[in-house]
């Protein structure tokens, strides 16, 4: 007798059936082995399930695949998410074409409530990163950052994802026996510990053109947002960036140069009111809702978030002449409200309030 999940397995495996009709036959029989065990009368009454389907159900006969899958996942210690499991990604569950069964490796929880998606070219200009660079470290520790693991704009997002302290997540376009691109191998390892890895193709499955597209709408699918920061007319970012706004999630472009090509994307969808413009972190932070409310905030917390709320820009020498502390003792609060991003650090040893906390 095989176990649930060698059947979901195996109903990943039936030739011309798509995550669609897939999820169409598991709300008629809910489990995947009562789906191989169905008559050919029971099969043909779901509607939209026609003979052909039918068929390749019941003349499935490749055991052998599917041992070979389960052997693998449990070898390498990979979570098979099904999609009527309670841990599947529940935002990604509200798409329609949802990939029946993930394989997910890594220490992130996939349903945290924060998640951003970046996207954009294999080719970054130094604008591209300073976008991203900027806009990670203003976020929240609570954010999961969300790209495909590809050379470029992808690479960039991971990388400064986990140099500060977010968990990120590659959206792999093939099985997890293999990492494509070659270069980020690295990469994904270290992700592994702050992050991981997931895609919804099985092992042996290498990085085909017509995998990238699956993959991509898997990216936008799981985030909230998806932030496009450098990209051409055409290409995979704004392909992910069609489907988040199918899914009816936020699409956040940023802008750049008329004359750059690596920007015309992110001009045309604004253009196109598909997305909204990226101008900070902080508006991309009040425009999700994700401002930080910063909870068990000690007096001397608030009393100095109470003072600075009297006006934009404060030195170094009016907080000590304000607050009446010692050069030591502020230091160690205006450093503490850095870290929890209630305030900014800029030129000259100067500190400003972050927007979000004029309100608080």
């Amino acid at each position: 007798m095989q176990s649930d999940c060698w059947y979901n397995i195996a109903l990943t495996f039936i030739p011309s059936i798509g995550p669609i009709t897939r999820r169409v036959l598991l709300e008629e029989f809910t489990l995947s082995k009562n789906i191989f065990s169905a008559t050919k009368k029971d099969l043909l009454q779901v509607k939209g399930i026609g003979e052909k389907i039918v068929n390749e159900i019941l003349q499935w006969n490749n055991p052998s695949l599917v041992d070979a899958e389960f052997a693998f996942i449990q070898k390498h210690r990979i979570t098979p998410l099904f999609i009527t499991d309670a841990n599947y990604p529940k935002k990604l569950l509200e798409c329609p074409d949802a990939p029946t069964l993930l394989y997910y490796k890594g220490t992130a929880n996939l349903n945290v409530s924060k998640i951003l998606s970046i996207v954009g070219t294999r080719m970054p200009t130094q604008y591209g990163f300073y976008v991203i660079e900027e806009c990670l470290k203003s976020l929240p520790k609570d954010v999961l950052i969300v790209s495909g693991l590809a050379l470029g704009i992808d690479t960039i997002a991971h990388q400064t994802a986990l140099g500060n302290g977010l968990n990120t997540i590659g959206v792999l376009a093939h099985g997890l026996d293999e990492i494509y691109p070659p270069p980020n191998k690295p990469l994904a390892k270290e992700m592994l510990q702050q992050g991981g890895l997931l895609t919804e193709f099985n092992c042996k499955t290498i990085a085909e053109k017509y995998n990238f597209p699956k993959r991509n709408r898997v990216v936008a699918g799981l985030a909230d947002a998806t932030l496009v920061v450098e990209t051409a007319l055409k290409g995979g970012s704004m392909i992910t960036a069609d489907f988040a706004s199918q899914y009816h999630r936020e699409v956040i472009a940023v802008p750049g140069k008329i004359t750059d090509q690596r920007s015309r994307g992110c001009l045309k969808l604004i253009q196109e009111n598909k997305a909204t413009i990226y101008t900070n972190p902080n508006e991309l932070l009040q425009q999700l809702n994700w401002a930080n409310t910063s909870p068990d905030l000690s007096p001397a917390q608030k009393g100095l978030i109470s003072l600075m709320k009297q006006q934009e820009i404060f030195s170094m020498d009016e907080l000590l002449q304000l607050t009446g502390l010692g050069i030591g003792s502020l230091s160690g609060l205006l450093l503490q409200l850095e870290l929890q991003q209630i305030i900014q650090v800029l030129p000259g040893e100067s500190f400003t309030l972050m927007p979000a906390y004029y309100s608080t």
